[in-house]
């Protein structure tokens, strides 16, 4: 199916990746102080991918994600209150929210950028309890169609729609435009006020979590952060300094460049580098995919299916790499996710 609808897979730029730094920040309706970047936004399930930024003292209240979540902390700290029970998040902390967790707060302690996934609506509840407003992907589309920006697209048939005019907007850089985004989920841990400030099961510090290498592929690390058994959606940290082998992508996938650049099929000469965030729908093929500098290459990635392996075109496929692949990697490290 994907060759009859993209032989070559050679698209005309629509597909794929956004340069986050060029958009601007948008307003949220039903949530003062707190603003996003539109990204990707299902007409199917629902899901939608954007930044948050949180003012200081502003953000979510009586929230609960009605599909659950996830999120990763790019700049400034987070205060997450649930239950009665306040974490700190720092930049680098990734979470998992699942469906209706009830979050009572989630404000910046100063101002706050963070990458989130919605996997459905955001309902907004009353001084009652009841719901008084909901976000969906439907409203992420609609202010991405006011502000003339053209959200990253969901199959690989939409990929072969015509390449839309450029935004021409003022846009506004993530705060990790200006120095070396790979120290959010590498480096040191600094231990802050007598030890750590997630009190919730739902988060992990980055930093804290091992690399493993597939002995297949020693050129890549992963920090294997969630794995669904229920899903089989996989949420990883990758350090791409290899090749990888050519591959079709089973289900889709997304990832969020933090340091190098990646050379991608129909990409530009020099590549991509951080702050680039793209959406690989279900089918795609890569050839190669591989980091174009001496840095490190590391991306924030999501992979919702498995992927196959093989030599190239037409050969057999050699390998699966599923959730049931990355949990046994994790867990035979001792980094059980």
């Amino acid at each position: 199916m994907a060759e009859a609808i993209n032989p070559e897979y050679n698209p005309t730029g629509i597909e794929g990746g956004v340069d986050v730094n060029v958009l601007p920040w948008m307003a949220v309706p039903g949530a003062a102080g707190t603003h996003l970047k539109p990204l990707r936004a299902s007409t199917e399930s629902g899901m939608f991918s954007v930044a948050v930024k949180l003012e200081a003292g502003a953000g979510l209240r009586a929230a609960t994600p009605l599909g659950g979540m996830d999120l990763l902390v790019l700049s400034g700290e987070v205060l997450y209150e649930e239950g009665g029970v306040q974490s700190t998040l720092e930049p680098g902390t990734w979470g998992y929210l699942p469906a209706n967790t009830r979050i009572d707060s989630m404000v910046g302690k100063g101002d706050a950028e963070l990458l989130v996934n919605f996997y459905s609506a955001l309902a907004f509840q009353g001084a009652d309890g009841s719901v008084a407003s909901v976000l969906t992907s439907a409203d992420v589309r609609n202010l991405a169609e006011r502000h003339g920006i053209t959200l990253v697209p969901n199959t690989l048939a939409d990929c072969m729609q015509d390449r839309p005019d450029p935004f021409t907007g003022d846009g506004e850089p993530l705060a990790i435009a200006s120095r070396d985004a790979s120290q959010l989920v590498v480096g040191a841990t600094e231990v802050t006020n007598g030890g750590s400030q997630l009190r919730h099961p739902h988060f992990v510090n980055t930093r804290e979590v091992p690399w493993v290498v597939n002995p297949d592929l020693p050129d890549i690390g992963l920090k294997v952060l969630r794995v669904s058994a229920e899903t089989g959606i996989v949420s990883l940290v990758v350090r791409h300094n290899g090749v990888a082998d050519p591959h079709n992508h089973l289900g889709a996938s997304d990832f969020l460049v933090l340091s190098g650049r990646i050379g991608y099929r129909a990409g530009p000469p020099e590549g991509y580098g951080p702050g680039v965030w793209f959406f690989e729908p279900a089918g795609a093929r890569h050839d190669a995919t591989q980091r174009l500098t001496d840095d490190d290459l590391i991306y924030m990635a999501n992979v919702y299916g498995p992927l196959t392996f093989d030599s190239g075109r037409g050969t057999p496929i050699a390998a699966v790499l599923s959730w049931m692949e990355y949990e046994a990697l994790a867990n035979a490290a001792g980094a059980g996710a």
